[in-house]
């Protein structure tokens, strides 16, 4: 009976998540209805707590996952209560990607939860429990894109399309970034069970560097430029045009000023 309790208790939703979730909404709400006085404060919250959201749920999939892969261990340590504040790294997995979508606007991939491998057999278990994070970042895209891709964007007012256009932009990036076969990164975790165990004792070393590399690389203007192309090429497939994802960067840094532009165009 205590264990059973035990169990129940490591699968309940976290208040934490369900206060963001309440946040993200009332925010939601609130740049819908034009009911904040600057606009872009409102679509700044919105969108912030919505990426914690989707972060959460990023680290929830690997967890769950991995649990049904055979790591039993993943709800002892609150992996499947959405609760961030129980993430390995939470610097990582929650406070730089924020800062990053702060700073430059781009959803930096976060690190995360701890799985016990040895627990899951089986090479395509593996490759599905690194690849279950980026992929929850797809399906936010498309969720948010939904209005875009299927023509329903009647009634939807500017700022609230604004601000879905820029969280999609941050699901994409962050997909994208995600399935790089880059050490520490989730898509050289889909690939790693498939390499001999020569290669991956060569790399193991390069393993905490990857993510910083990548940084490093988008600060580098070509690689930035080429980077972003494809992004936005994605998000015009998905039926974002690029009006819409500029005005819903140019609200959500709202500390920069009003853009006329954005203005004229909504």
């Amino acid at each position: 009976m205590t264990t059973a309790t035990a169990r129940r208790s490591d699968r309940r939703i976290s208040p934490v998540f369900v206060g963001i979730l309440a946040v993200t909404a009332v925010t939601g709400w609130a740049t819908w209805t034009g009911f904040a006085e600057r606009p872009g404060v409102a679509v700044f919250l919105f969108v912030t707590a919505a990426w914690i959201v989707s972060l959460c749920l990023h680290e929830y999939a690997h967890a769950r996952t991995a649990l049904h892969g055979g790591d039993i261990t993943v709800g002892a340590k609150g992996y499947l209560t959405l609760n961030p504040l129980k993430y390995t790294h939470a610097l990582l997995s929650i406070v730089l990607p924020v800062i990053f979508v702060i700073m430059g606007g781009f959803g930096l991939p976060g690190g995360a939860v701890f799985i016990e491998r040895g627990r899951i057999p089986g090479r395509w278990r593996h490759s599905l429990v690194s690849a279950a994070g980026p992929l929850t970042n797809v399906l936010f895209a498309v969720v948010c894109t939904a209005p875009f891709w299927l023509h329903a964007l009647d009634g939807v007012p500017a700022d609230f399309r604004y601000a879905l256009a820029f969280l999609a932009l941050l699901q994409v990036t962050a997909a994208i970034l995600n399935f790089l076969p880059v050490p520490g990164l989730d898509g050289y975790g889909v690939i790693e069970p498939w390499l001999s165990y020569g290669v991956k004792r060569q790399v193991e070393p390069f393993a905490p560097f990857g993510l910083l590399f990548v940084f490093v690389l988008l600060w580098v203007p070509a690689v930035n430029g080429a980077f972003f192309d494809v992004i936005h090429a994605v998000m015009r497939h998905l039926g974002v045009g690029d009006l819409e994802q500029y005005c819903g960067q140019a609200l959500y840094r709202f500390w920069e000023g009003p853009s006329d532009f954005c203005s004229a165009g909504g």
